[in-house]
Parts: C-alpha cells; structure tokens; sequence
C-alpha cells in the first residue's frame, strides 16, 4: 500500500523511512536526506511549507551512478575497448533498468506526491521511478561518501553488471530487428513518434514501430532513439523471443 499519499509527520514517517532504509542496506545518518529524495516537485509546490523536493538530489545521484558504473566496468572489463563500454553503461543505466529496480525496492510506495500527480498514476511512472532511484543514489553519497555510494550503487545493479558478463548487454535492438524482418522479401519497418511529454530538461518520447504496416511493439524513452529502441525490443519479443531470453 503506498505510504507517501499524505507526508506522515514526526516518528510514523520516520519508522517508514527507516523500513526502507534497512530495504535499502543503508543506515542513514541524517534520514532527512532520504525523506527529501522521496519527495516529488509536485509535493513540494503543493505545500504550504517550504520543502525541499528531489530534484538537485537526482542531479547529484546521475553524476554518482554514472562515475560508479563507469569504475566498475573500467575495473571488470579490462580487454573491452572504449566504445563498447560506453554502449554496455549505457544499457545498464537506461531508464527501463532504473525503474525496475526502483519498483523492486518498492521507492514508488514511499513518494511523497501531489494530488494531480497522484491522481495521474505519479507513483508508478517510469521518469518518477527512474528519478527517484537516482535521487537516492544522490542521497547516499552526501550522508555516507563516495565509497559507501559506490558501493551502493554496485549492489543494486548487481544483476546487470551479471548480464553484462555473460554476454546480455544491451543489443542494437533496431538494427537486430532490420535483419530479421528483412530476411523476407516485400517487408517493411516504420517507426512514429506516438507522444512527447515533460519539460525541455526531462522530455519522453513514446515510438511505436510497424513491421508491414501491423504494430508490433512501442516504447518509451528519453530520447526518440532510446523510445525507439525500446519499441523495437517489444517488437522482438513477438517476432524472435529467442533474442531476448538472457534479458
């Protein structure tokens, strides 16, 4: 049951935040840190107080989960060349992944909302559940320090560091999907921009991809490439699932 609906004041928000900080293998020390990563703009604007909402957090949280990762892969991979390490970060860090792993750890059911942004599905929206997962990450690194957020950050994406050693990074899905689809003459592949939501800073985009004019898959992302990637993903689950069985 979500537990951000309305801020819980003093010992009850407390006690929560302490439940999901044992969730978390972190023992804050100033727990106010991790109240402010829960806590959306939308929150933030609607109360009557002055409350500092997530956002420089999430700021601080992408720098940390980028340099983190960076480190990790730097370190595991050291025949890998340049530019596969960076395709392999970035399917690690992609805004699918970041939400999963906000959802697992169940960050949605603690955020503080607004009352539109609740009533507009807030608490399961992918760009909350991937903002949050970084303004956490962000809230980590001030009360404990780099090592401790490094560290944080390593466990939790534990299991894709996993993939990435065996071989389950992130594919070029679109050109994937061209080779298969074209393997029989007279098809075709479109993709169309389906929405386009969010401030200049935080756009996302949803594609959709036809394969012979049929829709086969949609997708959303950050950018048009990330949304198309994504729908092309979708759409080879339908055509080839075999290519995705280590995902």
């Amino acid at each position: 049951m979500p537990m951000g609906n309305v801020r819980t004041e003093g010992e009850a928000r407390r006690q929560q935040l302490l439940v999901l900080s044992e969730r978390l293998g972190v023992t804050f020390h100033d727990i106010a840190l991790l109240d402010q990563a829960l806590t959306h703009t939308s929150y933030a604007n609607e109360s009557k107080r002055n409350t500092a909402h997530n956002e420089r957090l999430e700021f601080l949280g992408d720098a940390v989960l980028e340099l983190a990762s960076s480190t990790y892969l730097y370190e595991h991979f050291p025949e890998m060349p340049e530019g596969e390490l960076t395709k392999t970060r970035a399917s690690i860090v992609c805004s699918t992944t970041l939400a999963k792993l906000a959802t697992g750890l169940h960050l949605g059911d603690y955020l503080l909302l607004g009352r539109g942004e609740e009533m507009g599905g807030g608490r399961t929206r992918q760009t909350n559940l991937e903002d949050v997962f970084e303004a956490v990450i962000g809230a980590v690194y001030l009360d404990q320090g780099w090592e401790a957020a490094q560290a944080y950050v390593v466990r939790q994406l534990r299991g894709e560091f996993e993939n990435a050693e065996h071989g389950a990074i992130l594919k070029d899905y679109k050109t994937i999907l061209q080779e298969i689809v074209f393997r029989k003459e007279g098809q075709s592949i479109a993709y169309e921009l389906v929405s386009e939501s969010g401030p200049d800073h935080a756009k996302e985009f949803t594609f959709r991809v036809r394969v012979t004019g049929k829709v086969m898959g949609e997708g959303t992302g950050h950018s048009k490439k990330e949304a198309e990637q994504h729908a092309a993903r979708r759409a080879l689950e339908k055509i080839a699932p075999h290519t995705q069985k280590k995902r």
